[in-house]
């Protein structure tokens, strides 16, 4: 059994070893290392194999006797195996973007390719978009011929792939480019996994154009790597189900739907039987104005509430892992829709308008149900993944999210 492990500066948030442990690449540690550190480091370490993060992917390359495949080409390395001569290096992001196109159909063959991002990441990228027969590519950067603010001159773009942090958490709604200035653009692919799906993948998804986060990349080159640390093939089908399970853990739990429908109850319960953590937007707002919502209303009016709403939304939706109840109301502002869909499913809470209670909230009070319900129907199916009906007893609801859920 080998001992294998990641090579960074700050790996706190890593992904790595729970991934690792699924592939059988165990046992798997964390190695955090100053720059000055890693020379000794991998001259003394025990481990047979490990990969590397930034910013020490250039770093370990005069450190290996041999470079293997599109590593060399690349110029960096980010899987290291120690055999009887010394280090040998590999770069298995390669393989992970490789696949994600793939398995995303997102053909590049023939096609005019931009990259958002001139480093390791967009050099990898590059590479990738040349031997997968690209007609043109073109590296958008900072500076340089190609850049942000000329970015007219591509507006023949065809596939975007973003390789810069831009959208990352915790800079979550955040997006290099407006696809509005790509016309013929016909697929997108970021290499983020966090959140699940930027506000660029989520730009292409409204516009009906395929797109993919970068999370089943990540586990891709994962696969990759531990092929070269165990030195044996290992099932394809690795990558789909750990890629799942990793969404699963990730993903937020979203109930929308009309004032008074269930949608703290239904969480609560929900909480409860799944385990996670539930957050509730009203209450975030009330605590964080420090008075309630109809004081909110009489004081500030419906647009000021509303801006505190999608103040909490931003920040509540980039969690990971919990189960968010929402406002009746958070469906009336176009913004809202990025920051609950980016690592959330989303579930309409349905429940007949004669069982709505109107009490302490502001709106059912002055506006007939009827109306409201007719204004934002349109609005919670714009929103939602899934609907779901709460006319029945609590169990019957919950069974109805577990049975999405799987």
């Amino acid at each position: 059994m080998g001992k294998y492990g990641l090579l960074g500066r700050t790996l706190g948030h890593s992904r790595s070893p729970q991934i690792h442990a699924l592939l059988g690449s165990v046992p798997y540690g964390l190695y955090e290392c100053e720059p000055e550190c890693v020379e000794n480091f991998l001259r003394t370490t025990d481990l047979d194999a490990m990969n590397v993060t930034i910013p020490y992917k250039k770093t370990v390359m005069p450190h290996c006797v041999k470079i293997h495949g599109a590593a060399e080409r690349i110029g960096s390395v980010n899987t290291l195996v120690r055999r009887e001569d010394g280090w040998h290096g590999y770069n298995t992001d390669y393989d992970g973007l490789c696949y994600l196109l793939r398995e995303g159909g997102i053909t590049l063959q023939g096609k005019k390719v931009l990259i958002l991002g001139s480093g390791g990441a967009g050099v990898m990228a590059r590479t990738v978009a040349e031997d997968l027969g690209a007609r043109e590519i073109v590296t958008i950067s900072r500076s340089g011929e190609d850049h942000y603010d000329n970015l007219q001159k591509h507006a023949d773009g065809e596939i975007i792939l973003n390789t810069t942090p831009v959208g990352m958490y915790p800079n979550n709604g955040e997006a290099p480019i407006s696809l509005e200035q790509f016309p013929h653009c016909e697929g997108v692919a970021d290499l983020i996994y966090n959140p699940l799906k930027t506000a660029l993948v989520l730009q292409a998804e409204a516009r009906g154009i395929p797109a993919v986060g970068g999370l089943m990349m990540l586990v891709a080159q994962a696969k990759a790597a531990a092929e070269h640390f165990m030195g044996k093939a290992l099932d394809d089908a690795l990558v789909p189900a750990i890629t799942k399970k990793l969404q699963g853990d990730m993903q937020n739990i979203v109930l929308i739907g009309m004032p008074g429908s269930g949608k703290t109850t239904v969480a609560t319960a929900l909480g409860e039987r799944l385990g996670l953590p539930v957050l509730d937007s009203d209450a975030e707002i009330v605590q964080r104005a420090g008075v309630s919502i109809p004081e909110i209303f009489e004081s500030e009016g419906e647009d000021g509430f509303r801006h505190r709403e999608t103040s909490v939304l931003q920040d509540l939706g980039k969690q990971t892992g919990v189960i968010l109840s929402t406002g009746g109301g958070c469906v009336v502002r176009q913004e809202n829709f990025s920051p609950l869909r980016q690592n959330g499913i989303v579930f309409w809470i349905c429940r007949d308008l004669a069982f709505l209670p109107t009490e302490g909230r502001p709106l059912s009070q002055i506006t007939k149900l009827e109306t409201m319900y007719e204004t934002r129907r349109p609005l919670y199916e714009h929103f939602s993944h899934h609907v779901i009906d709460n006319n029945g007893t609590l169990e019957e609801t919950l069974q109805q999210i577990l049975e999405v859920l799987g």
